[in-house]
């Protein structure tokens, strides 16, 4: 027993002097401060040396305020990103286990997999290379042990919908080619949100847009903070809806308050979402975090094949509209993205964005 205490100790403190698993642990310990508040868990045992040095990092945190900690976690990820040249695939190397993403950090805890968009400083903007690793990361959350899944947005903002610059990258194809691409990935983006086996959660820490917003109807719980806002700006830019928005929404607010959001470009607040049935409930900024993780942690201890099998009964009879809604949405979109209105729409956005 004497052996194993010292091997321990000596592993523990291999640890937490190697530079690079001290940043590990910092960057671990400020997520979970930032997401669920103050270390309040039980001090893992003497042996498990690895446990105990998280939790040791996150205790030394004390009593800082979320948000504090969120900006802390936003500054050192980009102290991290500026020493890799750009690149962001060391913080989701250091938060986590399994396979690696540029911009989304992927973590595994108390039965819960967190997929969290990490570009705060594009307001979590998804580039074509974004849909594809969230896609990735989907399959890979509902083949592992976990029983929720969960997305969220790193920084301010949840997500601020497509990255417009994905409409700059011209292939030799011209924009016909471009337009059939971009179709193809969302087909396959919005999939991957409607075939998904097990309970899906969105934790909206801040405003929402575009797709961000329409894939909403698709999750199973929708959990906000009274700062955030939804709002779909499709005709503003050329364009029309996706993410089976043009089905869900009129299904869940009616008709009229779908056009709204969906034809003129309607923002709503929190409050107004939930009071249309988009947002299950909105929370207190400052209580956001620790109210919704606590109970998501409760609701992982929940038997999970029961979960999986209730959730299967719940969308198989919509599971044949849903497909066919992405399937017309995107034709839509492919033609949408070749016309000169959506060129010009645009063009105007930059344009604007310029002049700032």
């Amino acid at each position: 027993m004497l052996n194993q205490f010292n091997l321990a100790k000596r592993q523990l403190a291999t640890l937490k002097n190697d530079p690079g698993n001290m940043a590990k642990l910092q960057i671990y310990a400020l997520f979970k401060q930032s997401t669920e508040g103050q270390c309040t868990s039980s001090k893992p045992g003497m042996l498990d040396f690895v446990k105990k040095a998280k939790w040791d990092a996150w205790k030394s945190l004390g009593s800082i305020s979320q948000e504090e900690a969120r900006q802390k976690y936003c500054d050192l990820i980009g102290s991290l990103v500026t020493e890799e040249g750009g690149s962001a695939q060391v913080v989701a190397q250091a938060a986590g286990s399994g396979p690696t993403y540029k911009d989304l950090v992927v973590t595994t805890e108390d039965k819960i997999t967190t997929i969290m968009l990490n570009r705060p400083a594009k307001k979590n903007a998804i580039t074509t290379e974004l849909y594809t690793d969230i896609i990735s990361a989907l399959d890979q959350a509902a083949k592992d042990s976990s029983v929720l899944t969960v997305i969220t947005g790193a920084g301010d903002f949840y997500c601020s919908g497509n990255d417009l610059s994905n409409f700059t990258k011209i292939p030799e194809g011209g924009i016909d080619a471009l337009a059939k691409k971009s179709g193809d990935l969302l087909r396959n983006y919005i999939n991957a949100y409607i075939d998904f086996p097990k309970p899906l959660v969105a934790v909206v820490n801040g405003p929402a847009v575009g797709v961000s917003v329409t894939v909403l109807a698709l999750f199973d719980l929708v959990y906000a903070t009274d700062r955030a806002t939804f709002h779909t700006p499709f005709s503003k830019l050329g364009q029309s809806p996706e993410g089976c928005s043009s089905y869900t929404f009129p299904l869940i607010m009616g008709p009229s308050k779908a056009s709204e959001m969906l034809l003129f470009n309607k923002k709503l607040t929190a409050a107004q979402a939930c009071d249309q049935g988009l947002v299950t409930e909105v929370f207190p900024d400052a209580s956001f975090q620790t109210e919704v993780w606590n109970r998501l942690k409760a609701y992982a201890q929940l038997p999970p094949n029961s979960l999986a099998l209730s959730k299967q009964l719940v969308r198989s009879a919509e599971l044949e509209r849903l497909h066919a809604a992405n399937d017309a949405e995107v034709a839509r979109l492919v033609e949408r993205w070749q016309s000169d209105e959506c060129m010009a729409a645009i063009m105007g956005f930059f344009q604007g964005k310029a002049k700032l």
